[in-house]
């Protein structure tokens, strides 16, 4: 049960759009310091010109979350500014449509690296510095939330390594949770688990890879396209809302968080 988040320090991926951005404004409002985490350089700039207008205490990196070296550098960045961080939004994804047998290995490569290996990355490197920060401080609070997404937990049609994607990180952070259980009761964990909502995930190929960029979409892969402009389009809660709901569901230790009823 997490109350006070003033003077904290929260890590934010996917923090220049969407639910990143949406969580960092509340972060901003309770007091939080924050790291920043995008890998659209204009995005993050905006977001960290925004925060610190606000006397906000930030630090913004360009990080591609699926690069563990990059990942790395970034934690160690962390450590050295603020300490242990107290808060941990793994939340950086790309959507990606098309029958699944039809994407190609950079397809799935690009999808499992930002969307999975962008949470792994997040929970390998921060959960064993709160943990330490925890033992050596028994007031110290932490809470990691790993976004996943309803395709976490029911598999539509045309989204297979997106569904492949989300599932994983449903299960990692089942087992994280769990896991933190054994050993800490100063730290716990979430799933965000949100349905269509108006969030920018629908032009995640405006951060494709070069080589992903050259490929001709297949006609699955146009018609999910289309699907998911339609669907995100039309979404009537906001990533503002769901964003507040995160921070609740942090108060109250709640795991998994949903979007829609």
């Amino acid at each position: 049960m997490i109350k006070n988040f003033k003077g904290k320090t929260a890590v934010l991926t996917g923090a220049g759009s969407g639910f990143g951005l949406e969580c960092a404004r509340i972060g901003a409002k309770l007091g939080m310091n924050l790291v920043l985490v995008d890998v659209q350089q204009e995005a993050l700039d905006r977001a960290a010109a925004e925060f610190e207008g606000q006397g906000v205490r930030v630090l913004a990196r360009r990080v591609d979350v699926s690069d563990a070296a990059q990942m790395q550098a970034l934690a160690d960045e962390v450590r050295q500014q603020f300490g242990a961080p107290h808060f941990v939004f793994n939340n950086a994804g790309v959507g990606a449509g098309g029958l699944v047998w039809e994407n190609t290995l950079e397809d799935w490569q690009w999808v499992l690296g930002v969307n999975l290996w962008g949470v792994i990355h997040g929970v390998r490197l921060f959960t064993p510095m709160m943990l330490e920060a925890a033992k050596a401080d028994p007031s110290f609070e932490g809470h990691i939330v790993n976004t996943a997404s309803m395709a976490g937990l029911l598999a539509p049609p045309n989204m297979g390594i997106y569904n492949v994607s989300k599932h994983a990180v449903v299960s990692l952070t089942e087992t994280l949770y769990q896991d933190l259980r054994l050993v800490s009761d100063q730290i716990s964990a979430s799933v965000l688990c949100p349905f269509f909502v108006p969030t920018g995930i629908n032009q995640s190929h405006r951060n494709q890879p070069a080589e992903l960029r050259d490929q001709k979409p297949t006609k699955s892969q146009l018609i999910g396209q289309a699907m998911s402009d339609k669907a995100v389009g039309s979404g009537k809660v906001t990533a503002a809302q769901v964003a507040q709901k995160v921070f609740d569901a942090i108060s109250a230790d709640q795991f998994y968080i949903y979007s829609h009823p």
